[in-house]
């Protein structure tokens, strides 16, 4: 897929990998941008920065724990400036604890922003698509949803459940001619990941890094992309030498 002349609606796009996707389609020449996030004022920060870029931007200030305002939100969205040909997942939220001391409050935002809000706003889309027989949606997950992380657990479980919707919904929506794609980065330096605790041995990517890497999977019509070195090592050496491999995630997780 070329995104040059087409509508893309992303979510979390006030920040981070969001909003680095969102700049990098700009400069690739893409039409029209819906951004979602719930910081209205960083949302209008980025639509100013994208609109310098001759690129016309929409900004819809949601919650994705909200589902009726999901569901209002994409309803108008679709009404005023369809068609929207891509769609990307990319709102997210992290707690970093041992599981044993986590609080159940953050793993049921973790849930819900990262898996639920997720799904409700792809069933909406999807279904649209589905009618104008074109699409394609990307949902970003995480190396740790390849990777299980120590003091990371509920956030390992909702990019693990990504991976498996993602592969599920890539078969059920062929037929309407949807494209769906998982992204898996690395540790990418963000204002999300600043607020951890980081691995030993770990170097963070940028989010231009991976923002251009999903560019090219698009182009090249690639179901899964995993971006950085660490990232293919890692699943490689999971594959190939499981017991080891848990060894070394034991060793280099931060103590809590």
């Amino acid at each position: 897929m070329n995104v040059k002349g087409k509508t893309a609606l992303i979510t979390g796009a006030s920040r981070g990998i969001g909003k680095a996707i969102a700049l990098e389609f700009a400069r690739q020449g893409i039409k029209h941008l819906l951004l979602v996030a719930r910081d209205r004022q960083k949302l209008a920060d980025v639509a100013q920065e994208i609109e310098a870029k001759g690129v016309k931007v929409t900004t819809l200030s949601v919650d994705l724990s909200q589902s009726s305002a999901i569901n209002i939100a994409i309803a108008q969205a679709w009404r005023t400036h369809r068609p929207i040909h891509l769609l990307v997942n990319c709102a997210g939220v992290a707690h970093q604890a041992p599981f044993l001391e986590t609080k159940l409050p953050k793993v049921e935002e973790e849930i819900t922003t990262n898996l639920l809000g997720m799904m409700t706003i792809t069933r909406l889309l999807a279904k649209r698509m589905a009618r104008q027989k074109e699409g394609t949606i990307v949902n970003v997950s995480s190396l740790m949803g390849k990777v299980a992380a120590p003091t990371m657990s509920t956030y390992s479980a909702t990019k693990f459940a990504i991976v498996g919707f993602t592969q599920a919904l890539r078969s059920e929506l062929a037929s309407h001619n949807i494209q769906v794609v998982t992204l898996l980065p690395t540790l990418t330096d963000t204002d999300m990941a600043r607020g951890l605790k980081l691995f030993r041995w770990v170097m963070p990517m940028t989010p231009e890094k991976v923002a251009q890497a999903l560019v090219s999977g698009l182009y090249n019509n690639s179901g899964e992309i995993l971006v950085g070195w660490q990232s293919y090592l890692a699943t490689w050496c999971q594959r190939i030498f499981p017991q080891l491999f848990q060894r070394l995630m034991k060793l280099s997780a931060p103590s809590m």
